[in-house]
């Protein structure tokens, strides 16, 4: 018993690098077959195999590329980019500048150094040891057998250049333009560099025209649609990157230069465009053009910007922040003290984990060490407000303001503002830039419209009380208009009969002088000085004829 257990003990036991290679080897094959089929089930089975190679071999690059891929294929672009953090450049240089900025020692500045490249040169080479002491680094043969390989081979550049294509397709989808950019252009460059040594090294010997000539003769058969290779998809990707940057550009200088009516125009191209854009960079957008609207007077076009951004960002501070001022802009302070509430929880909860939300690549227009200022100016104006509150301050809300009119507007300049913001803020429609959204998680669809439907129905209740009250106030004044008419109307036909009523009180003395039956009384032509006597006479009561027959009488 005790000799046969050594020799039993010794065949068990197998060296764990060989097995664990062979082990890995198999699910990678595995794998690969699975992937090939190109179906969602079939892949996420060959990203199990993979996870369990990985297990094994932490490092194994061909792993890595396979999980990256198979994660691409099934837009899980929120993985790949927590897998490949340390290769986004944003994080790269804001990482530099914290240390940098913490340090000036040699080590430090080694450190910033060697973080700075994208891919380092040595593949599967250990990067513990450069995170424990990166001023000191160790001679590996390894390392330097692999060099003379891959330059021998000409593909010295090949091995790493799966990170940058992925990871910039992955980085594009996640909104952050400016990283898949450079990562996808890096990628092209290293792919072509690649292709160059490749056909430089090739021999006449490698072309066979044999196979063209056959193929020539033969009658020709119709093929399948072509699909597009990688390069042609990432080229489509590239331009239509450099396109929405070109115009966020020329949108933000626009908004600097004070041209908000432009800079309007150039965010409306993008958020409106045909081909949609990823959540997280329409996300912007809209925040950006909410600044404008509301520099340009536009208060309900900005509710509706800030109620979308927050729709697709909940916890965007900035856009909160932005719809807190507007709305106490036009007091109405209940749902300004909600904002500002909802602020204040956020900045609590960024404290209390020390990190700002979401993950380590996500934008953010807020930096860590403001956050307790912050938090002690929205304490102070939550106290303001609420005394506001307690105050009775709450029904003079500026509806004017709101719905974009003058004080004294017309009904016909009401209904016509208010028919244009029914039109754009409708409840119904308050879902339809979805569809030219682009969704890093396709899981997040129903929560961003139950949001967006949400902040849009409280809006069009805004703008409907909006339009009742200035309706109100326009028929009030004119019935106001219409009392004080009538008031003059009646003042002028009071005088007016007051002028008509004089003339009438002479007019029986005048019938009496003309009246026909003294007409043979009075012959002749009278003077000026016997009628004046005669009109005296009548009015002092000597109102008898007198008989007298004048001849021949001149004045």
């Amino acid at each position: 018993m005790a000799n046969n257990s050594p020799s039993r003990n010794h065949d068990q036991k197998k060296p764990w690098w060989i097995s664990n290679r062979k082990i890995v080897d198999k699910y990678i094959k595995d794998a690969r077959n699975l992937i090939a089929t190109q179906d969602q089930t079939d892949v996420a089975l060959a990203l199990n195999l993979l996870d369990s190679a990985l297990a094994l071999s932490p490092r194994y690059e061909l792993a890595l590329e396979l999980k990256a891929r198979s994660l691409l294929h099934l837009r899980r672009f929120k993985d790949i980019a927590d897998m490949l953090t340390d290769y986004i450049p944003s994080l790269k240089l804001s990482a530099d500048d914290s240390s940098s900025s913490s340090s000036g020692s040699v080590s430090s500045d080694y450190s910033s150094k060697d973080r700075v490249k994208l891919l380092g040169s040595n593949g599967n080479s250990s990067d513990d040891s450069l995170s424990q002491d990166p001023s000191f680094k160790c001679f590996s043969v390894k390392d330097l057998k692999k060099k003379v390989m891959a330059g021998l081979c000409k593909n010295c550049e090949k091995e790493g250049q799966w990170r940058y294509l992925v990871l910039g397709q992955a980085c594009c989808h996640l909104g952050l333009m400016e990283d898949a950019m450079v990562l996808l252009q890096t990628g092209k460059r290293l792919a072509s560099a690649a292709f160059r040594r490749e056909s430089i090294c090739w021999s006449d010997d490698s072309f066979n025209f044999s196979n063209l000539s056959m193929s020539s003769s033969q009658s020709p058969t119709k093929t399948p649609p072509r699909q597009q290779s990688e390069t042609e998809n990432i080229n489509q990707l590239l331009s239509h990157i450099k396109l929405l940057i070109r115009r966020r550009t020329a949108a933000i200088a626009a908004l600097d230069a004070g041209l908000y009516s432009e800079a309007i125009r150039h965010f409306s191209k993008i958020v409106d465009g045909r081909r949609g854009a990823p959540q997280g960079f329409l996300a912007e957008c809209y925040m950006h053009r909410a600044s404008a609207y509301k520099a340009a007077g536009r208060i309900a076009e900005s509710i509706s910007d800030c109620n979308k951004t927050l729709a697709l960002d909940p916890s965007c501070i900035q856009a909160l922040d932005t719809r807190a001022s507007l709305l106490e802009t036009i007091r109405c302070l209940p749902d300004c003290l909600h904002d500002l509430e909802h602020q204040k929880l956020l900045c609590n909860s960024i404290l209390r984990d020390r990190k700002l939300p979401g993950p380590a690549w996500k934008r953010h227009y807020i930096r860590y060490r403001e956050i307790p200022g912050k938090l002690c100016a929205l304490a102070s104006k939550i106290q303001q407000l609420k005394q506001k509150v307690a105050n009775g301050e709450t029904g003079n809300v500026d509806y004017y303001s709101l719905i974009g009119l003058r004080r004294g507007c017309s009904r016909s300049e009401l209904e016509r503002a208010h028919l244009l913001l029914c039109l754009r803020h409708k409840p119904d429609k308050a879902t339809n830039f979805i569809e030219r959204c682009e969704f890093a998680d396709e899981r997040d669809i129903d929560s961003v419209k139950d949001r967006a439907k949400m902040s849009a129905l409280l809006l069009y209740r805004l703008l409907q009380k909006g339009y009742s009250n200035v309706m109100s106030t326009i028929m009030d004044e004119e019935s106001a208009e219409k009392q004080r008419i009538k008031a003059i109307q009646a003042a002028a036909a009071m005088q007016s009969q007051l002028i008509n009523f004089e003339p009438e009180e002479d007019q029986p003395i005048e019938n009496k002088n003309n009246n026909p039956s003294n007409a043979n009384t009075f012959q002749g032509v009278f003077c000026r000085d016997l009628s004046a006597v005669g009109n005296l006479l009548s009015q002092t009561g000597f109102n008898r004829p007198i008989a007298v027959k004048y001849e021949a009488l001149s004045c």
